[in-house]
C-alpha cells in the first residue's frame, strides 16, 4: 500500500478544505493518507506525528515516513522550515515542485525558443523612463507585480492626448498627468518589482474582456492530461477576468460556439494541443535545469483577432473555479500521480539523467549555430546599399493602395491568409473573410473598404467563364496572384484544362495592366495563361524550377514546414505552421508580394506564422499516439495527392487514408479517380477507405495496381464507416480524412477525435 503524506504549513487540517477530498480519494484508490507539518518530522526515528481522517474527524498518530509527499503548503510560509524540507526531499519524492515566478518561467521559455512566439514582450521596470520608452512603442501597456496573484495590483495604462494618461485598476479609471503617473510608478516600484507588457486583450462579441485558463496535470500513468479548459470573463466595466476580481466562468464548448461559430471545434483542439505541449516542454526544462519533474500547471492565455495564442502567465499550483466542482477531478489526478511517483522513482530519475545528457549535447550544437549567426550579421551589413535601393523602389510606386486579388484552382485561401498576416504586421488591411470569394461577396467587400485601409487582399473564385471579369469590374486589382491551373471545376469546361486557364486569365485582362502579376513557375498548366499582352511586371515562384522566389531545403516539422529562400542576396529560413509542400507555394506567393511592397525579411518571417484557415490540414493529436489530419474543406485531384503526401511524410507507423468525393470533374472523373487510387498504392498506404458515390473506383484502381484487397473499403453510409473505424484503428496510426465540404467528411473527423481524445 502506498503511503502519501500531505505537507502543509497549517497545523489544523480542518482549515484546509481540500484535505478532506484527498483523504477520501486516497482511501478509494487503496492508499494510506495523512496530513503533517514540517515540525512534526522526527528524522532519528524516521517517523512523523501526522493526522489521519477516520470516522468523520482527524486523529493524531505516529506514522512512518511516507512513500511520497504531496507538497501542498505555501512556499513562503514553509520557507521557515527550509532545512527540514530539503532533508525530506533527499529521502522521499515530492510532488508539485515550484517552477518559479512568472518572470522566471517566461525567461526559460524565451531561452528555450520553442514557445517564444507565444510570449508577450515583457520588461522588468527598473525606472520610470523605461516604462515611458516601452509605452512610446506599444501605446497601451499592462504594469503589474512580478509575483502578482489573483489579478491583484494590475494597472492598465494608455496615453490620452499629448500629456495625459488613462490608468485602469480593478473597475476604476483615473486620468493622470505625466508627473502624477511618474509618482504612482515610483511608489509601486519602491514596494516591489514590477514588469510591463503590451496590452493584448480578447473581447467577446458583447464587448467583455476574457481569457482562457488551461489546467493540466499528470495522471496515475505519469502522463499529462487536461483537467479542464474554461473561459474567464470580466464583469462589465472591468478588464481583469480573474475570478477573484469578480470575473465569472463559462463552459468551454457553448462559449466557443457562441463566439467563434464554425471555428469553435478547431479552437478547442488548438487550446488542448497547446496546453499539453507546453506542459511537456516545461517538464523537460525542469528536468534539465533542476533535476525535478513537475506535475500540474495552470496556463492563462488570450486570443488576438488573428486567433493567435498569447500566453499571459503560467502558474505552478492553479486553483479551480468552484462553480465547476472540479476539485475532485484535480484530487483524483494528484493522488493517482503520487502513487505513480512512489512506484516509478528509478524510471523518473533515469529520464532526468537522459534529459540532462541531451541538453549537454544540444549546447555544443548551439555554440556552432551562434558562430553562424555572427557570420550572418556581417553579411547583413554589406547589404545596406541593397536595402536603400529597395526603399527607393517603394517610393517610386504608385500612390494608390495595393489591391491584391488571388485566384487559382488550389491555394487561394491559404495564400490570402499568409499575405494578409504579413501585411497586417505594419498596415491596416482589408481581408476578405474565410472562403468568401463569389462576386456577391466582392460587392459586399466594395462597400466595406474605406479610406483607413492601407491594403486590400481579396480572393476571386470561379466556376464558369466570365465570373472573374465580373469580379474585376467590381474591384479592379493592381496586384494579382494566380496560384495554379488545376482540375477544380474542369467539368464545367468540357474537361479541357485550357478552358480553366482561359477563365483564370480573365484576372490578367481585368487587372491594372501596369500592375504586378505572380505566377507559379512549377505549374505546367500555367503556360496556358494569357500573359502575352500584359504590360506590367511578372514575378514567378517555384520549388523545382528556377524562379524569382524559389524555396529550397524544404523540411517537415512537428506542426509545420521550414524552407529557405534568398531575399536580397541573403539566405533566410522561413517557417509556416501548416503541413504540406503545396503550402510552401502559397507562402511564396505572399513572400513575393510582401517583398515587392518593401516588407523586410524579418517582418515577412513573423507574418508567415499566420492564422491557418480552419480544416486545412489541421492536426489533432489523439490518445494512443494516434494522429488525425483534417483536410475537409475542398477536394480535387491535386489537393488529394498533396494531402496524401503529408500523410506519408508525418506518419510514424500505419498510414490510413479516408477519401471522399471530388466534385465537378465531369468526364475526367473516372480517369482522375483511377490516378488517385494508383497514387495510394504507390505511396504504400496501409489502409484505404473511400466514401461516397462512385468513389469505389479509387479503391478498384489501387487493387488493380497490386494493393491487398483486405486493406480497401468503400462506404455510402457514414455510420457503417464509423463502425469499421472503431474496429480497425490501432495505436500510433496516422489518419487522413479528405473530402469536399459538401460531403460532410468533417463528421468523420469529429467522430475520430472524440473517440480517441487525449
Amino acid at each position: 500500500m502506498t503511503i502519501i503524506g500531505m505537507l502543509h504549513h497549517r497545523l489544523d487540517p480542518r482549515t484546509v478544505l481540500k484535505s478532506y477530498a484527498f483523504a477520501a480519494v486516497a482511501q478509494a484508490e487503496g492508499a494510506q493518507f495523512f496530513y503533517f507539518t514540517p515540525k512534526s518530522v522526527d528524522f532519528d526515528k524516521r517517523s512523523i506525528r501526522g493526522k489521519v481522517y477516520e470516522n468523520g474527524d482527524w486523529h493524531e498518530k505516529m506514522l512512518p515516513f511516507p512513500d511520497v509527499i504531496y507538497n501542498a503548503g505555501s512556499p513562503e510560509k514553509l520557507s521557515v522550515s527550509k532545512d527540514i524540507i530539503e532533508k525530506l526531499k533527499k529521502e522521499i519524492p515530492f510532488t508539485t515542485h515550484s517552477i518559479g515566478n512568472k518572470w522566471n518561467v517566461m525567461k526559460r521559455l524565451k531561452e528555450a525558443k520553442e514557445f517564444e512566439s507565444y510570449l508577450i514582450p515583457t520588461e522588468v521596470v527598473e525606472n520610470v523612463s523605461l516604462l515611458h520608452n516601452f509605452m512610446a512603442y506599444y501605446k497601451k501597456v499592462v504594469f503589474k507585480p512580478i509575483d502578482g496573484r489573483k489579478g491583484k495590483g494590475i494597472y492598465f495604462i494608455s496615453k490620452v492626448g499629448r500629456t495625459n494618461f488613462e490608468v485602469k485598476k480593478d473597475r476604476e479609471t483615473t486620468v493622470y498627468s505625466q508627473p502624477q503617473l511618474d509618482e504612482l510608478i515610483r511608489e509601486q516600484l519602491s514596494a516591489g518589482t514590477f514588469i510591463v507588457q503590451p496590452y493584448i486583450q480578447s473581447v467577446t462579441k458583447s464587448g467583455q474582456v476574457y481569457d482562457f485558463r488551461l489546467h493540466v496535470q499528470k495522471n496515475g500513468e505519469g502522463k499529462w492530461v487536461i483537467t479542464t479548459i474554461y473561459p474567464r470573463i470580466a464583469p462589465n466595466g472591468s478588464i481583469i477576468p480573474n475570478i477573484n476580481n469578480g470575473g465569472f466562468t463559462n463552459y468551454l464548448d457553448p462559449f466557443l460556439e457562441q463566439e467563434f461559430k464554425e471555428e469553435a471545434y478547431d479552437i478547442r483542439r488548438m487550446l488542448e494541443h497547446f496546453s499539453l505541449s507546453l506542459a511537456r516542454h516545461l517538464d523537460e526544462i525542469q528536468k534539465e535545469q533542476f533535476g525535478e519533474v513537475i506535475d500540474e500547471i495552470g496556463i492563462d492565455v488570450g486570443l488576438d483577432d488573428q486567433r493567435k495564442i498569447w500566453m499571459y502567465e503560467v502558474n505552478w499550483r492553479p486553483g479551480c473555479p468552484p462553480a465547476f466542482y472540479l476539485e475532485l477531478d484535480v484530487v483524483i489526478n494528484t493522488i493517482g500521480y503520487a502513487m505513480y511517483l512512489a512506484k516509478n522513482q528509478k524510471q523518473i530519475k533515469r529520464e532526468i539523467r537522459q534529459q540532462k545528457k541531451y541538453k549537454d549535447s544540444a549546447e555544443v550544437k548551439d555554440l556552432v549555430e551562434e558562430a553562424l549567426v555572427e557570420e550572418a550579421l556581417v553579411k547583413e551589413k554589406t547589404l545596406a546599399k541593397e536595402k536603400t535601393i529597395v526603399e527607393e523602389k517603394i517610393l517610386a510606386k504608385e500612390k494608390a493602395i495595393p489591391i491584391i486579388a488571388i485566384t487559382g484552382s488550389a491555394g487561394k485561401t491559404t495564400s490570402k491568409a499568409f499575405l494578409a498576416s504579413i501585411l497586417s504586421q505594419k498596415w491596416n488591411i482589408f481581408e476578405s473573410k474565410d472562403y468568401w470569394n463569389t462576386t456577391e461577396h466582392t460587392k459586399k467587400h466594395k462597400e466595406e473598404i474605406n479610406a483607413s485601409h492601407e491594403a486590400v487582399v481579396l480572393e476571386y473564385g470561379m466556376a464558369y467563364p466570365g465570373i472573374i471579369t465580373n469580379h474585376c469590374s467590381i474591384i479592379q486589382p493592381n496586384i494579382s496572384i494566380i496560384t495554379n491551373i488545376g482540375l477544380a471545376h474542369v467539368g464545367n469546361f468540357d474537361g479541357d484544362i485550357r478552358g480553366v486557364a482561359k477563365a483564370k486569365s480573365e484576372l490578367i485582362h481585368g487587372m491594372d495592366q501596369n500592375g504586378l502579376l505572380i505566377l507559379n513557375k512549377d505549374d505546367d498548366n500555367s503556360k496556358y495563361l494569357e500573359t502575352q499582352q500584359f504590360k506590367g511586371k511578372v514575378l514567378t515562384v517555384g520549388v523545382h524550377r528556377t524562379a524569382d522566389y524559389k524555396a529550397y531545403d524544404i523540411q517537415y516539422k512537428d506542426i509545420g514546414m521550414t524552407f529557405k529562400i534568398k531575399l536580397h542576396g541573403q539566405e533566410t529560413l522561413m517557417y509556416i505552421p501548416i503541413l504540406g509542400e503545396h503550402h510552401v507555394y502559397n507562402a511564396l506567393n505572399a513572400v513575393a508580394v510582401a517583398d515587392y511592397l518593401g516588407f523586410s525579411p524579418e517582418v515577412i518571417k513573423a507574418g508567415l506564422n499566420f492564422k491557418k484557415p480552419p480544416r486545412r490540414l489541421t492536426i489533432y493529436n489523439c490518445r494512443d499516439d494516434i494522429t488525425l489530419i483534417d483536410d475537409t474543406v475542398h477536394s480535387h485531384p491535386q489537393g488529394v495527392r498533396a494531402a496524401i503526401d503529408v500523410l506519408t511524410n508525418i506518419a510514424k507507423k500505419r498510414k490510413v487514408a479516408i477519401i471522399g468525393q471530388m466534385r465537378e470533374l465531369g468526364d475526367l472523373r473516372e480517369e482522375e479517380y483511377r490516378k488517385v487510387g494508383e497514387y495510394i498504392y504507390e505511396q504504400d498506404i496501409d489502409l484505404f477507405i473511400t466514401y461516397g458515390f462512385r468513389t469505389e473506383e479509387m479503391g478498384t484502381a489501387a487493387k488493380a495496381k497490386g494493393m491487398d484487397p483486405s486493406k480497401i473499403y468503400h462506404f455510402l453510409n457514414k455510420d457503417e464507416l464509423h463502425a469499421l473505424l472503431e474496429k480497425v484503428i490501432k495505436p500510433h496510426d496516422t489518419i487522413l480524412v479528405k473530402g469536399a465540404s459538401k460531403t460532410n467528411m468533417f463528421d468523420t473527423v469529429k467522430f475520430l477525435d472524440q473517440k480517441y481524445q487525449e
